[in-house]
């Protein structure tokens, strides 16, 4: 098991780099921009310049959580796209966007409402989603729609 390996996606470049599990909690660079990797699984949040990259050059789908601090169904949300961004480490980019700090890109996506979650592949919007739910039905409608 040494050997595995688990895509993660580089926020400064947007490269797939394959990440070596047994390198976790060590430093891990980009093959192509030598930027330091995030670890397998972790919710991401990238700086405005970082968020169109990742967007455009990410072969992996990418979900966000757009959020704001003092939203209660945020909160009861987190925990939940935390064990989905674990469980699903290496299938899919799990990114939070807060939207009274990234205000322009919350224009951007058109979000009315938080929490909202929108699932972006290959630069283009593929799905959203608003409001609090269940575990099961968010688990369920990530998968069907990446």
């Amino acid at each position: 098991m040494s050997g595995d390996k688990v895509k993660v996606v580089c926020l400064e470049c947007g490269a797939t780099n394959l990440f070596p599990l047994a390198e976790e909690g060590k430093k891990v660079v980009c093959g192509r921009c030598k930027s330091l990797l995030s670890a397998p699984g972790t919710v991401l949040e990238p700086t405005d310049r970082q968020v169109s990259r990742l967007f455009q050059n990410s072969s992996l789908p990418v979900l966000i959580d757009f959020y704001s601090p003092t939203c209660g169904p945020c909160h009861m949300m987190h925990p939940i796209v935390e064990r989905l961004a674990k469980r699903r480490a290496g299938d899919l980019v799990v990114v939070k966007i807060n939207v009274e700090r990234d205000q322009e890109l919350a224009r951007h996506f058109g979000i009315q409402g938080v929490p909202t979650f929108v699932i972006v592949r290959g630069g283009a919007e593929r799905d959203r989603m608003s409001g609090a739910v269940p575990e099961e039905d968010f688990a369920f409608w990530v998968a069907s729609r990446t």
